[in-house]
Formats: structure tokens, C-alpha cells, sequence
């Protein structure tokens, strides 16, 4: 099914900066890419380090990426961020788990997305449409992020590993949504093992 989706979307896995990736994960926590994609550029053109970042006030950070979602929370949770990078890790985005899960707000989801697409590291971030996915596909029974990857890990290719995650947020959004699937419409509808299809 991954090979099949990915001959339709032509997945290329993303790159950037860790840091850059690090903050895009925090702007879009409850936000849509739509909205937390722009609000990072908009950062970005005003500080590109941790050093930087913390030269803007908390203030001048939630004007800069509103109308992201809780955005003053978020404000304060990045220059949070980037005083434990300079205190802790010298200015530079850490590139194990648990130091990733050592910054604020930095949770399982967070890290591996940060991993995956900061550092070229194979793995699967679990976000939503993973999550809910993987569970349709009989990948796993587990609602947990953390062991809902391990089961996965378990079950696909790690050569597919790096184009996963982007696939099944694609899929998920044009097909496999949360509430109401398309399966109708679903283009491996026929391969899926779904038991609740809506057809």
C-alpha cells in the first residue's frame, strides 16, 4: 500500500535546519500547516539562530506567529527552547531522543519529526494521520505514539521508513480522514483490511 501511495504522490523526503524544523514543530502544534508554515517563515526572517531568537521578546514572538494556535504559550515555550539549546547543548538542536525530549514541550511526536526530517534519521514520526492509519491497516493496536512507532517499526520496510510519515498525512487528508474515510473513492481500498469501511 505504501509503495502503491507513493507512486501517486511522489513523496521526496523533506530536509531542513534542525532548528528551523525544531521551531516549525512547535508553531504547529494544533495549527494547520497553512497557518504554521508562514508563521515560520515569518520567524525566520527575524531570527535564524537560538541566540537570535532570545533577542526578541516574548511579545514581539506571538505577534510575529499569530494566529497560530495558543501562540502566547508558544512564544514563551520557544525562547524556553532556545535558553536550555544555549545552556545546555551550546546552541545546537541535540540529535538523540532523549536529549530532543529533554527541551520544553518537546514530546516523543516532536522529536522523531525533528530527527526525521532536521537529521535524515529513518524513522516514523506518529502524528494523527499515523496514528490513525496505521491502526485501519492492522499495523497496530496500540493508541500510544510512542508504541504505536515501535509497532510500525516493526512491520514496514525501513527503507520506507523516510517517506511514510509524509505519505500517510497526504493519504490521510485525501482519503483516510479521522471521522469519515473515503473509501469509496480510496484508491487501495481493495488492499486495505479496514473492517469499517465506508463504502
Amino acid at each position: 500500500m505504501i509503495r502503491f501511495l507513493n507512486n501517486r504522490y511522489k513523496i521526496k523526503p523533506y530536509r531542513g535546519r534542525p532548528f528551523r524544523v525544531l521551531i516549525g514543530v512547535v508553531l504547529s502544534h494544533r495549527t494547520t500547516d497553512k497557518v504554521s508554515w508562514p508563521a515560520t517563515d515569518r520567524l525566520f526572517k527575524l531570527a535564524k539562530t537560538p541566540e537570535q531568537m532570545l533577542e526578541l521578546s516574548e511579545k514581539k514572538i506571538a505577534k510575529t506567529i499569530y494566529p497560530t494556535g495558543f501562540y502566547n504559550v508558544k512564544a514563551k515555550r520557544i525562547r524556553q527552547i532556545c535558553k536550555t539549546l544555549i545552556d545546555k547543548f551550546h546552541g545546537k538542536v541535540p540529535n538523540t531522543r532523549e536529549e530532543l525530549m529533554d527541551l520544553p514541550g518537546v514530546g516523543p511526536k516532536s522529536a522523531s519529526i525533528v530527527l526525521s526530517f532536521g537529521f535524515g534519521v529513518l524513522t516514523i514520526a506518529v502524528d494523527t494521520h499515523v496514528a490513525v492509519i496505521s491502526s485501519r491497516w492492522n499495523l497496530t493496536k496500540e493508541k500510544n505514539p510512542e508504541k504505536i512507532r515501535k509497532d510500525i517499526h516493526k512491520k514496514i520496510p525501513k527503507s520506507l521508513w523516510g517517506i511514510s510519515n509524509q505519505l500517510m498525512v497526504e493519504f490521510g487528508r485525501e482519503f483516510c480522514t479521522a471521522r469519515f474515510p473515503k473509501c469509496n473513492i480510496c484508491p487501495v481500498q481493495k488492499l486495505c483490511p479496514y473492517e469499517f469501511k465506508n463504502l
